[in-house]
């Protein structure tokens, strides 16, 4: 459809004109309707946690209860499972995106990959936590003092900043 078209459509869909929509997933981007009752997702095995969240967020937005149906193929490995049985179990934002870490990992430190493991020799971001935390603030402290860690105390830090990471700091600010 071209985008006046999916416009009228989706106009309509809020008035209540159309009762019922079959979309691909451009639903999910700024779709508020709050009639909207039931959604169902076809497929569900093949989305990520995050999307389907979003997904099941269109619906159940205004008084009236609400159902999601996440329809699955068979055949799919563990970690599809292991995310159809977070949304089953859980409408926590928070908890979704725990597994969604779990699963896929953080993402690069520095580039543009949305997924994968960090390097980390010692720490899990998922059960390392409140460590991680304490080292955050403790580093956070040193960079206001020392921003550009020059102090003679700081050097070593700084000389294993661009050791690790050296060739990626160009692609970051500091400000």
């Amino acid at each position: 459809m071209k985008a006046d078209e999916k416009e009228s459509v989706m106009a309509a869909f809020k008035a209540g004109d159309i009762r019922v929509l079959v979309s691909t997933t451009v639903i999910e981007v700024g779709v508020d309707v709050p009639n909207a009752t039931v959604m169902l997702v076809e497929h569900a095995e093949r989305f990520g946690l995050t999307q389907l969240h979003q997904l099941r967020g269109r619906v159940g937005r205004g008084g009236n209860r609400s159902t999601c149906i996440l329809l699955a193929q068979s055949g799919f490995g563990d970690e599809a499972l292991k995310r159809l049985k977070t949304m089953a179990s859980t409408n926590d934002g928070f908890r979704i995106a725990e597994v969604d870490l779990e699963l896929r990992g953080p993402g690069e430190l520095f580039g543009t990959r949305q997924s994968g493991m960090l390097n980390l020799k010692i720490a899990d971001l998922v059960t390392d936590q409140a460590i991680l935390e304490s080292a955050r603030n403790e580093a956070q402290a040193v960079v206001e003092t020392d921003p550009r860690l020059s102090e003679t105390r700081n050097r070593p830090i700084r000389e294993m900043v661009l050791k690790a990471y050296g060739k990626n700091l160009g692609l970051i600010e500091v400000g």
